[in-house]
Protein backbone atom coordinates (compact mmCIF):
# COMPACT_ATOMS: atom_id res chain seq x y z
CA UNK A 1 0.00 0.00 0.00
CA UNK A 2 1.17 3.50 -0.88
CA UNK A 3 2.49 5.18 2.08
CA UNK A 4 -0.48 8.41 1.95
CA UNK A 5 -2.89 5.78 1.70
CA UNK A 6 -1.25 3.70 4.70
CA UNK A 7 -1.33 7.24 6.71
CA UNK A 8 -4.86 7.80 5.89
CA UNK A 9 -5.97 4.10 6.70
CA UNK A 10 -4.18 4.76 10.34
CA UNK A 11 -5.43 7.77 11.35
CA UNK A 12 -9.08 6.74 10.97
CA UNK A 13 -8.67 3.39 12.74
CA UNK A 14 -10.93 4.07 16.31
CA UNK A 15 -7.62 2.99 17.98
CA UNK A 16 -4.57 5.24 15.96
CA UNK A 17 -1.06 3.54 16.71
CA UNK A 18 0.82 6.71 17.36
CA UNK A 19 4.23 5.22 16.84
CA UNK A 20 3.04 4.07 13.01
CA UNK A 21 1.76 7.08 12.13
CA UNK A 22 4.08 9.57 13.18
CA UNK A 23 6.66 7.32 11.46
CA UNK A 24 4.67 7.27 8.56
CA UNK A 25 4.70 11.12 8.50
CA UNK A 26 8.51 10.87 8.06
CA UNK A 27 8.84 8.18 5.52
CA UNK A 28 7.10 11.04 3.48
CA UNK A 29 9.83 13.12 3.88
CA UNK A 30 12.41 10.27 3.38
CA UNK A 31 11.39 7.36 1.66
CA UNK A 32 14.62 5.08 2.77
CA UNK A 33 13.24 4.69 6.41
CA UNK A 34 13.12 1.44 7.54
CA UNK A 35 9.98 1.75 9.62
CA UNK A 36 9.85 -1.56 11.02
CA UNK A 37 13.67 -1.30 11.64
CA UNK A 38 12.55 1.86 13.71
CA UNK A 39 9.66 -0.51 15.46
CA UNK A 40 12.19 -2.51 16.47
CA UNK A 41 14.35 0.11 18.27
CA UNK A 42 11.22 1.58 20.33
CA UNK A 43 11.06 -2.24 21.17
CA UNK A 44 15.10 -2.48 22.23
CA UNK A 45 14.86 0.63 24.36
CA UNK A 46 11.86 -0.62 25.90
CA UNK A 47 13.91 -3.98 26.80
CA UNK A 48 16.70 -1.71 28.34
CA UNK A 49 14.51 0.21 30.48
CA UNK A 50 15.32 -1.47 34.10
CA UNK A 51 11.76 -1.15 35.97
CA UNK A 52 8.42 -0.55 35.15
CA UNK A 53 8.48 3.02 36.93
CA UNK A 54 9.24 6.58 35.52
CA UNK A 55 12.51 7.06 36.71
CA UNK A 56 14.08 4.06 35.17
CA UNK A 57 12.18 4.91 31.89
CA UNK A 58 13.54 8.94 32.05
CA UNK A 59 17.13 7.50 33.26
CA UNK A 60 17.26 5.13 30.31
CA UNK A 61 16.39 7.57 27.48
CA UNK A 62 17.56 10.67 28.46
CA UNK A 63 20.89 9.71 30.51
CA UNK A 64 22.33 6.67 29.35
CA UNK A 65 20.59 6.61 25.84
CA UNK A 66 21.33 10.48 25.76
CA UNK A 67 18.17 11.99 23.87
CA UNK A 68 18.19 15.84 23.71
CA UNK A 69 16.35 18.34 22.67
CA UNK A 70 17.62 20.26 19.23
CA UNK A 71 19.70 23.16 19.43
CA UNK A 72 20.89 25.42 16.70
CA UNK A 73 19.34 22.98 13.92
CA UNK A 74 15.70 23.52 16.15
CA UNK A 75 13.82 24.17 12.39
CA UNK A 76 15.76 20.74 10.73
CA UNK A 77 12.61 19.08 9.06
CA UNK A 78 14.95 15.96 10.43
CA UNK A 79 13.68 16.53 14.00
CA UNK A 80 10.03 15.91 13.30
CA UNK A 81 10.84 12.91 11.10
CA UNK A 82 10.38 9.60 14.31
CA UNK A 83 13.02 7.45 12.25
CA UNK A 84 16.13 9.82 12.22
CA UNK A 85 14.82 10.99 15.96
CA UNK A 86 15.49 7.85 17.03
CA UNK A 87 18.94 7.41 15.03
CA UNK A 88 19.95 10.85 15.79
CA UNK A 89 18.28 11.26 19.68
CA UNK A 90 17.91 14.60 18.76
CA UNK A 91 14.32 15.73 18.42
CA UNK A 92 11.48 18.53 18.68
CA UNK A 93 9.35 18.49 22.19
CA UNK A 94 6.87 17.01 20.64
CA UNK A 95 8.89 13.94 18.76
CA UNK A 96 11.11 13.92 22.13
CA UNK A 97 7.44 13.04 23.95
CA UNK A 98 6.29 10.26 21.47
CA UNK A 99 9.33 8.25 22.10
CA UNK A 100 9.21 8.56 25.58
CA UNK A 101 5.17 8.04 25.34
CA UNK A 102 5.63 4.92 23.47
CA UNK A 103 9.09 3.17 24.98
CA UNK A 104 6.94 3.97 28.28
CA UNK A 105 3.83 2.28 26.65
CA UNK A 106 6.15 -1.19 26.10
CA UNK A 107 7.09 -1.19 29.87
CA UNK A 108 3.93 0.18 31.36
CA UNK A 109 4.30 3.62 32.10
CA UNK A 110 1.80 5.43 30.88
CA UNK A 111 1.71 8.86 29.57
CA UNK A 112 -0.46 11.08 27.81
CA UNK A 113 0.76 14.21 25.83
CA UNK A 114 -0.27 17.73 26.55
CA UNK A 115 -0.29 20.03 23.50
CA UNK A 116 0.50 22.94 25.98
CA UNK A 117 1.07 26.07 23.78
CA UNK A 118 5.01 26.54 22.19
CA UNK A 119 5.76 23.30 23.90
CA UNK A 120 4.74 19.68 24.22
CA UNK A 121 4.70 18.11 27.43
CA UNK A 122 4.08 14.46 28.52
CA UNK A 123 1.94 13.46 31.94
CA UNK A 124 1.70 10.51 33.52
CA UNK A 125 -1.87 9.56 33.36
CA UNK A 126 -2.35 8.36 36.84
CA UNK A 127 -0.72 11.64 38.27
CA UNK A 128 -2.06 15.21 37.23
CA UNK A 129 0.79 16.74 39.70
CA UNK A 130 3.49 14.86 37.44
CA UNK A 131 4.55 16.58 33.88
CA UNK A 132 7.45 15.56 31.84
CA UNK A 133 9.09 17.87 29.68
CA UNK A 134 11.23 15.74 27.31
CA UNK A 135 12.90 18.58 25.23
CA UNK A 136 15.19 19.06 28.47
CA UNK A 137 16.39 16.38 29.42
CA UNK A 138 13.36 14.59 30.65
CA UNK A 139 12.96 16.88 33.38
CA UNK A 140 9.78 16.07 36.01
CA UNK A 141 7.91 18.95 36.51
CA UNK A 142 4.95 19.35 39.62
CA UNK A 143 1.84 21.74 38.45
CA UNK A 144 3.75 25.31 40.06
CA UNK A 145 6.78 24.15 38.02
CA UNK A 146 4.59 23.69 34.77
CA UNK A 147 3.19 27.16 35.15
CA UNK A 148 6.66 28.54 35.70
CA UNK A 149 8.00 27.24 32.80
CA UNK A 150 5.40 28.80 30.50
CA UNK A 151 4.85 31.90 32.11
CA UNK A 152 8.32 32.50 30.02
CA UNK A 153 7.43 30.65 27.14
CA UNK A 154 4.21 31.84 27.07
CA UNK A 155 3.30 35.29 29.14
CA UNK A 156 0.26 35.65 29.66
CA UNK A 157 -1.58 32.98 28.47
CA UNK A 158 -3.79 30.88 30.85
CA UNK A 159 -2.69 27.11 30.61
CA UNK A 160 -5.66 25.50 31.95
CA UNK A 161 -7.37 24.90 29.03
CA UNK A 162 -4.73 23.54 27.56
CA UNK A 163 -4.41 20.57 30.12
CA UNK A 164 -6.35 18.17 28.83
CA UNK A 165 -4.75 15.31 27.70
CA UNK A 166 -4.75 14.58 23.61
CA UNK A 167 -5.33 12.09 21.29
CA UNK A 168 -3.06 10.55 19.10
CA UNK A 169 -4.70 12.34 15.83
CA UNK A 170 -3.89 15.44 17.86
CA UNK A 171 -0.32 14.67 18.19
CA UNK A 172 0.25 13.68 14.26
CA UNK A 173 -1.38 17.03 13.56
CA UNK A 174 0.91 18.76 15.81
CA UNK A 175 3.64 16.35 13.89
CA UNK A 176 2.69 18.16 10.79
CA UNK A 177 1.93 21.28 11.38
CA UNK A 178 5.45 22.01 12.48
CA UNK A 179 6.61 20.61 9.22
CA UNK A 180 4.17 22.52 7.46
CA UNK A 181 6.24 25.70 9.21
CA UNK A 182 9.41 24.52 8.00
CA UNK A 183 8.50 23.65 4.62
CA UNK A 184 7.29 27.26 4.07
CA UNK A 185 9.59 28.58 5.11
CA UNK A 186 12.48 27.07 3.68
CA UNK A 187 10.73 27.25 0.38
CA UNK A 188 10.48 23.36 0.36
CA UNK A 189 7.57 23.09 -2.46
CA UNK A 190 7.69 19.34 -2.16
CA UNK A 191 7.47 19.19 1.73
CA UNK A 192 4.97 21.44 1.92
CA UNK A 193 2.75 19.37 -1.22
CA UNK A 194 3.04 16.24 1.11
CA UNK A 195 2.74 17.92 4.59
CA UNK A 196 -0.18 20.04 3.56
CA UNK A 197 -1.62 16.86 1.98
CA UNK A 198 -1.44 14.80 4.86
CA UNK A 199 -3.34 17.06 7.12
CA UNK A 200 -6.32 16.61 4.51
CA UNK A 201 -6.78 13.20 5.44
CA UNK A 202 -6.71 13.42 9.32
CA UNK A 203 -10.14 12.63 10.42
CA UNK A 204 -10.40 16.55 11.57
CA UNK A 205 -9.43 17.96 8.69
CA UNK A 206 -10.97 21.47 7.37
CA UNK A 207 -11.58 23.89 4.98
CA UNK A 208 -8.29 25.62 5.61
CA UNK A 209 -6.30 22.23 5.50
CA UNK A 210 -7.37 21.60 2.09
CA UNK A 211 -7.07 24.99 0.44
CA UNK A 212 -3.53 25.13 2.50
CA UNK A 213 -3.00 21.37 0.35
CA UNK A 214 -4.41 23.43 -2.87
CA UNK A 215 -2.16 26.31 -2.58
CA UNK A 216 0.56 23.92 -2.46
CA UNK A 217 -0.43 22.22 -4.99
CA UNK A 218 -0.36 25.64 -7.32
CA UNK A 219 2.98 26.38 -6.26
CA UNK A 220 4.58 22.91 -7.40
CA UNK A 221 2.62 23.80 -11.00
CA UNK A 222 0.29 21.16 -10.62
CA UNK A 223 -2.71 23.69 -11.46
CA UNK A 224 -5.27 20.71 -12.51
CA UNK A 225 -5.63 19.32 -8.98
CA UNK A 226 -5.28 22.64 -7.05
CA UNK A 227 -8.05 23.93 -9.35
CA UNK A 228 -10.21 21.04 -8.42
CA UNK A 229 -9.54 21.31 -4.81
CA UNK A 230 -10.39 24.46 -4.72
CA UNK A 231 -14.14 23.87 -6.32
CA UNK A 232 -14.67 21.15 -4.05
CA UNK A 233 -14.43 23.50 -1.90
CA UNK A 234 -17.23 26.14 -3.29
CA UNK A 235 -19.73 23.65 -4.24
CA UNK A 236 -19.85 22.10 -0.99
CA UNK A 237 -20.13 25.77 0.69
CA UNK A 238 -17.41 25.57 2.61
CA UNK A 239 -15.39 28.50 2.14
CA UNK A 240 -16.92 32.23 3.15
CA UNK A 241 -16.62 33.56 -0.74
CA UNK A 242 -17.46 31.04 -3.28
CA UNK A 243 -17.62 32.75 -6.12
CA UNK A 244 -14.64 34.51 -5.69
CA UNK A 245 -12.88 30.70 -5.28
CA UNK A 246 -14.60 29.83 -8.21
CA UNK A 247 -12.44 32.33 -10.19
CA UNK A 248 -9.77 31.63 -8.78
CA UNK A 249 -9.79 28.10 -9.49
CA UNK A 250 -10.93 28.95 -13.01
CA UNK A 251 -7.60 31.40 -13.21
CA UNK A 252 -5.47 28.15 -12.65
CA UNK A 253 -7.27 26.35 -14.72
CA UNK A 254 -5.99 29.15 -17.44
CA UNK A 255 -2.54 28.61 -16.24
CA UNK A 256 -2.46 25.02 -18.33
CA UNK A 257 -3.02 26.89 -21.22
Amino acid sequence: MELTERFADLVTREQVPLDEAVLLVGAHGDPSADLAAARGRLDELAASVGGADLGSLLTTLFTTEDFHGAGNDYYDPRNSYLHLVLERRVGLPITLSVVLMEVGRRVGVDLVGIAAPAHFVTRLSSDADCYVDAFRGGRVLDRDGLDELFSTMAPGVDIEPFLRPVGSVDIVRRVLNNLVAVHRSRGDRDGLRWSTELRTVLPDASADDHRAFGGALAASGDYARAAKILESLADRHLVSDPAGTRVEAQRLRARLN
